[in-house]
């Protein structure tokens, strides 16, 4: 496993829009202190591929806290009650757990706006996401928990989501530029025997519009 840190990966973003976030996590104690508050809910929005994952366990190992990772698919079962139930079960792990991050990947499988289904209304989803905003809205400011939320559908997304004390800042996850590709060859690039004349910045100078997965692919 690659112990990620945010330098190599932060390419994608300028690294002080999540300095605040990983001082916080080490010590949610001072912030608390003096008042300051901490969002909730963060927001990666961006085409697939642009590495939000990376950025998220980036940002956890940085702050060197746990990591409960769950893909919004998993939250939409076809039995009534199981994906709330899940829900429950993930945010009591991460309250144990605090200070820590609970990352959902693609949340617009259960964040879609509600009565937006296929056929109307999914009574399963709609359940799910109301459970996801009522543990959101149960911790208190400054828990020690924060929850990133990766999509790429900002759009269809329920308003309720976005709403102070939500997910109330969203940062964008654009494809890398040439310094990213570089920082993100040299992270899949660490444990493999390249050939003397592989040049990791000749392979970012050739590869714009790549995304994080190509790269990754590439070194494969």
């Amino acid at each position: 496993a690659i112990s990620l840190k945010l330098t190599p990966v932060s390419g994608l973003r300028s690294k002080g829009e999540f300095e605040e976030i990983v001082s916080f996590l080490k010590e949610p104690d001072k912030y608390t202190i003096v008042g300051a508050k901490i969002p909730k809910g963060i927001l990666l929005v961006g085409p697939p591929g642009t590495g939000k994952t990376l950025l998220a366990k980036a940002i956890a190992n940085e702050a060197d806290v746990p990591f409960f990772s769950v893909a919004g698919s998993e939250f939409v079962e076809m039995f009534i009650g199981i994906g709330a139930a899940r829900v429950r079960d993930l945010f009591k792990k991460a309250s144990e757990n605090a200070p820590c991050i609970v990352f959902i990947d693609e949340i617009d499988a259960v964040g879609r706006e509600r009565g937006a289904g296929v056929g109307g209304g999914n009574d399963e989803r709609e359940q799910t996401l109301n459970q996801l905003l009522t543990e959101m809205d149960g911790f208190k400011e400054n828990k020690g928990v924060i929850v990133v939320g990766a999509t790429n559908r900002v759009d269809i997304l329920d308003a309720a989501l976005l709403r102070p004390g939500r997910f109330d800042r969203q940062v964008t996850v654009n494809l890398p530029d040439r310094l990213g590709r570089v920082g993100i060859l040299k992270v899949h690039a660490r444990n493999k025997p390249l050939g003397e004349d592989v040049s990791l910045v000749q392979l970012a100078n050739r590869t714009p519009g790549f995304s994080g997965a190509d790269l990754a692919n590439l070194l494969n």
